[in-house]
């Protein structure tokens, strides 16, 4: 269920045209969308991004939350340094589907060199669809929550 859901997404400046292909996507599912990224292409720094965009998410104004830079390392290891996010890198749909069942990631990151924009979609749209399952895996969230 989308209804009331929010979502922030940002990036470097590895792929401004993707980043805003995914955001316009994710509205046409009905999620409220901010998008914090850069507009132009001149080179920028991705941790600023990917913890400026992770605050917002941990902070529980933002429900779940899409990174984007070069290869989707770098942006994601900033997210996951703040407190409460659990922030994957996702290249494929199955990864992107079993960050949420079983680690309960709220925030997900691509790099935006390493796949194309229908991959991306696609791979949002699992992260997106996918429900934390619980259970044994609680646990385990729980410890890397430590």
């Amino acid at each position: 269920m989308t209804a009331n859901k929010r979502i922030i997404i940002s990036s470097d400046h590895a792929d401004i045209a993707m980043r805003q292909a995914i955001a316009s996507h994710v509205e046409t599912r009905g999620y409220t969308v901010l998008d914090i990224g850069p507009t132009t292409n001149e080179s920028t720094h991705y941790p600023k991004h990917g913890k400026a965009a992770a605050e917002r998410v941990a902070s529980g104004e933002f429900d779940l939350g899409i990174l984007l830079c070069g290869t989707g390392q770098g942006i994601m290891m900033a997210a996951s340094k703040v407190k409460g996010i659990r922030c994957g890198v996702c290249s494929d749909t199955f990864s992107a589907r079993m960050i949420r069942q079983h680690n309960n990631a709220n925030m997900i990151s691509m790099g935006a060199r390493v796949i194309g924009e229908g991959l991306a979609l696609d791979i949002v749209d699992a992260f997106l669809d996918a429900e934390f399952e619980g259970g044994r895996h609680a646990t385990r969230v729980d410890m890397i929550e430590g």
